[in-house]
């Protein structure tokens, strides 16, 4: 699922043959790699909303662990992914503290699904994100965000803790490099694919 323009990373113009535009979410707790995953796989540079993180901002968000963090998302990240001469892939990431859920809730219309990224040494702080999904009725993927120095369980210890359903895909990743993100990004596509020839079977 290379992208069609993976060889020109400043290209700004999608080309005129390009007919179909997929909306897509990376969505995740504070501090999880959101902005880095979009970055590492858009074909444009990246619509970013980062500042820098106040004093104020500290106290109502946790640093435990990422206390290197500066800067935050507070609005969204936006990127492009051209699949095909007639597909296109927009990424919209998220910002992960709460007090952003409305703001996101209204970034899930339009969209096909969901990316969830995790870190196994904060899961507990993904079960908000997963409930706001599932309460849109959005499909999703877990991708595990490896980060120097965190913990790695098997991939049944860390679907038992996220009480995953058994079709829910839960891979891992490196949000920093572009392949191991496009592997993340290729198992939401084809779940979403799965779900979608299954409902169609089902209709007939």
């Amino acid at each position: 699922m290379d992208s069609a323009l993976a060889s020109d990373r400043g290209a700004v113009y999608l080309p005129q043959t390009v007919r179909t535009a997929a909306k897509l979410l990376v969505v995740g707790h504070f501090a999880v790699g959101k902005t880095t995953f979009v970055g590492s796989l858009s074909e444009i540079r990246p619509l970013r909303t980062e500042e820098t993180m106040t004093q104020a901002g500290a106290l109502i968000d946790d640093l435990a662990g990422i206390e290197e963090k500066t800067t935050t998302t507070v609005a969204m990240d936006f990127g492009r992914l051209t699949l095909s001469e007639s597909l296109v892939l927009y990424l919209f990431g998220a910002p992960g503290q709460q007090r952003f859920t409305r703001m996101w809730k209204d970034m899930t219309r339009g969209a096909l699904g969901a990316l969830v990224l995790a870190d196994t040494r904060r899961l507990e702080q993904s079960f908000q994100v997963m409930a706001v999904l599932e309460e849109q009725a959005l499909p999703y993927a877990v991708a595990v965000n490896h980060f120097e120095g965190a913990p790695r369980f098997a991939e049944t210890e860390v679907r038992e803790a996220l009480d995953l359903l058994p079709e829910t895909p839960l891979v891992t990743c490196d949000a920093r490099d572009r392949i191991s993100s496009t592997h993340a990004l290729i198992a939401l596509v084809q779940y979403l694919q799965t779900r979608h020839t299954r409902s169609a079977q089902e209709n007939v």
